[in-house]
């Protein structure tokens, strides 16, 4: 069986149908580029008799893109055969798109990446009207460019100034916006329509050829030797600097392919295009970023961390604890997704406020046409404000997002399992606490579960699972059904001080804010700290959580370990919070002075005192970076040593969506990974022989370097 179906009718129009034979869509794997080349070669032989071409799909989706699996197990050594092949495959699309014969794509799924390119090979583009079907080329958020003409079609079509943010931002578009753009040629509602669409139009354009192959042709908006295009144009590159920091190469790499195709000829084009796609396919971040956002996140989204043998569920009421930002942005994700929510707080009026986040959310979305009115006040319905526990007698999972207080979280778990019933799993929001000790406030721990979600709600993607002592298999598998209801990432983890997000994260705090302690310019901090990846600097980040809540959860931290008689760890940090807070009464954005400050005009700036407060020698800037990269990784395998972390795909996915970790490097333990291991080893002991012990690399990763051996 071929993957490329070639099939004549009577009108005598050739349907060439996608149909991958292994795989449940449509990629650019060896199978498909044999197939294709040889129907190419048959359309070129039988062409006198031949009135048009249309390319469909057999499966769900039009075309799925590029195969990952390929592109993941390339490297430098491959360029050459990468750049060869590249060339043989777009060989087939030109021949295609010049056979001087009409040809058109009906898509019927989706067509993103190497989908999409194969669409803009055709003359026309016809689509179903499906809210769902989404066009584009996202081959950016992969590291990567669009390598099968992506780049030098879509300028060619559309112009620079409205092809580079769909290049750049690798956006998908719905039908609608496509059509709006004059990329489809017309919409379907069925199938059978979508069919009749393309012969019609074969039938009506004989002798049809692309726009920039016709004569006459120019270049919408203009060519960059245009003196409008000339004035823009070189500014860009430092415009793509400030936002990409230089550690992402593939924007950099699509700006300049998609400016110097148009100053040549199309076959010219190409070869520039495949030069630069090979460049980025064969370099480390693209490698980086295939393996954590495509495989591990498809891994995490299809239940890797969710225990197997147990039905899923789904979702209809749950009560919400605390009607503030965090407890109102968690009513708002589960009211989205179709669940009615009971948001309780200590009087109505509270709640109502609560509800409030949601309708301004909802507000601002309808000023921008993305709901209808309609849709507004359907989702406001499903948020009932509530001052009483028994409204919550009904639901089947209720999340406590209350103030981080031992004893207030226990007061409210112990009033509402009063009124639940005996299946409902309760949950806390907490960010730090162990969920095994806050589940002595239940009759039922094994129903007790943390869902710790990340500000703002409604913006970030992550929930944290945090599985207590004696949560039930049950009780996991129930709450991952709840965070995928709600369009959520969830990752699990077991429970400890912190978990891994929050703890990871207090060591990028730490890292900087002890810096700054050992007299640091802390501008410099902060440039080191978003020249690595990561997208604020640690200073800043500080006081957008408060300096005082870094003292609550120390102090909370250190009477746990007295009470084991223990003494808690200390760190540099804390005795530069301890001033800020205590002598200079500094304790953050929110009280209006921390280490910026916030005037009522204007933007904040680091308060200029601090350089008179703490001032010294100035670092190596490599080794500013290093320090708050590696102990964000560092801590990380500790974390996965403890198991803690249970897999690596939770660790990368988390580290990323969680905190914000480097996205170029892949998350943690990749950066770990594409670092070398053994490196990796050795520059951590040397930060730990400059800069303190907490650098020095746990037994998990010497075993690992001992091997060789990867996360």
């Amino acid at each position: 069986m071929s993957d490329v179906r070639y099939e004549k009718d009577q009108d005598q129009i050739v349907t060439l149908t996608f149909d991958s034979q292994n795989q449940s869509a449509n990629t650019m794997n060896a199978g498909f580029r044999r197939d294709f080349h040889a129907s190419i070669q048959r359309l070129v032989t039988e062409k006198s008799s031949i009135k048009g071409v249309i390319l469909a799909s057999a499966k769900q989706t039009f075309f799925a893109g590029g195969d990952l699996n390929e592109l993941n197990a390339i490297g430098p050594d491959d360029a050459d055969q990468v750049f060869r092949s590249n060339l043989e495959g777009k060989s087939d699309l030109r021949i295609l798109e010049t056979l001087g014969l009409p040809v058109v794509a009906a898509i019927n799924g989706a067509a993103l990446g190497g989908g999409w390119e194969l669409a803009l090979t055709c003359h026309a583009r016809f689509a179903l009207d499906d809210a769902k079907l989404r066009v584009g080329l996202p081959e950016v958020t992969l590291g990567l460019l669009p390598g099968a003409g992506g780049v030098v079609r879509s300028v060619r079509l559309l112009g620079l100034e409205q092809a580079l943010p769909l290049l750049l931002e690798g956006k998908a578009l719905n039908a609608q916006a496509a059509l709006k753009m004059g990329l489809l040629h017309g919409l379907a509602k069925d199938h059978s329509e979508l069919l009749t669409l393309a012969k019609k139009w074969i039938l009506d354009h004989p002798e049809s050829k692309q726009v920039f192959d016709q004569e006459g042709y120019k270049v919408p908006g203009g060519t960059p030797k245009q003196p409008r295009l000339g004035e823009i144009l070189p500014i860009a590159p430092a415009m793509l600097l400030e936002k990409t920091k230089g550690c992402f190469p593939a924007p950099s790499a699509i700006l300049s392919c998609a400016v110097e195709s148009l100053n040549v000829d199309f076959d010219t084009a190409t070869r520039i295009e495949a030069r630069y796609f090979t460049q980025l396919a064969t370099g480390q971040v693209a490698k980086n970023m295939i393996s954590t956002f495509w495989f591990q996140l498809n891994a995490i989204k299809g239940g890797e961390s969710r225990p197997k043998d147990i039905s899923k569920q789904k979702f209809s009421r749950i009560g919400v604890l605390g009607a503030g930002m965090m407890g109102a942005g968690i009513a708002y994700a589960a009211a989205k997704a179709g669940i009615t929510v009971y948001l309780k707080d200590l009087t109505i009026e509270a709640a109502e406020k609560g509800k409030s986040y949601s309708a301004k959310i909802l507000d601002d979305r309808l000023k921008k046409g993305q709901i209808s009115e309609a849709d507004r006040n359907s989702l406001l319905e499903r948020i009932i404000p509530v001052n009483q526990y028994e409204a919550l007698a009904s639901c089947e999972l209720v999340i406590e997002a209350v103030f981080e207080d031992r004893n207030v979280k226990k007061e409210v778990t112990e009033s509402t399992l009063g009124v639940l019933g005996s299946d409902a799993i309760m949950a806390s929001n907490t960010s730090t606490l162990p969920i095994t000790s806050l589940a002595k406030a239940s009759s039922r721990p094994e129903n007790f579960i943390g869902l710790h979600f990340f500000s703002p709600v409604d913006k970030m993607q992550l929930v944290e699972i945090i599985v207590g002592e004696k949560t039930s298999k049950q009780t996991l598998a129930r709450g991952f059904d709840f965070v995928r209801q709600i369009d959520k990432i969830p990752i699990v983890v077991n429970d400890s001080r912190g978990f891994y997000t929050s703890r990871v994260f207090g060591c990028f705090t730490n890292e900087g804010i002890a810096m700054l302690g050992e007299g640091q310019d802390p501008i410099t901090i902060e440039r080191a700290a978003v020249q690595s990846g990561m997208p604020v600097g640690p200073l800043a980040v500080s006081d957008e959580v408060s300096l005082n809540l870094f003292q609550l959860v120390r102090k909370a931290t250190e009477a746990d370990y007295a009470k084991a008689g223990k003494t808690a760890p200390q760190h540099p940090a804390s005795a530069v919070v301890d001033r800020m807070v205590n002598e200079f009464g500094r304790k953050g954005k929110a009280a209006g002075a921390g280490f910026y400050e916030y005037p009522k005009e204007g933007k904040k700036f680091v308060w200029p005192e601090l350089k008179n407060h703490y001032h010294g020698p100035a670092l190596a800037f490599q080794d500013m970076k290093d320090r708050l990269l590696f102990i964000q990784a560092i801590e990380t395998v500790r974390i996965l040593e403890e198991n803690v972390l249970m897999t690596v795909a939770d660790a990368n996915i988390g580290s990323i969506f969680g905190f914000g970790f480097a996205p170029w490097s892949g998350g943690t333990l990749q950066f770990i990974n594409s670092y070398g291991v053994r490196a990796f080893t050795v520059r951590a002991k040397e930060l730990a022989d400059l800069y303190g012990e907490r650098f020095n690399p746990p037994k998990l990763l010497i075993e690992k370097s001992e091997k060789n051996e990867k996360f």
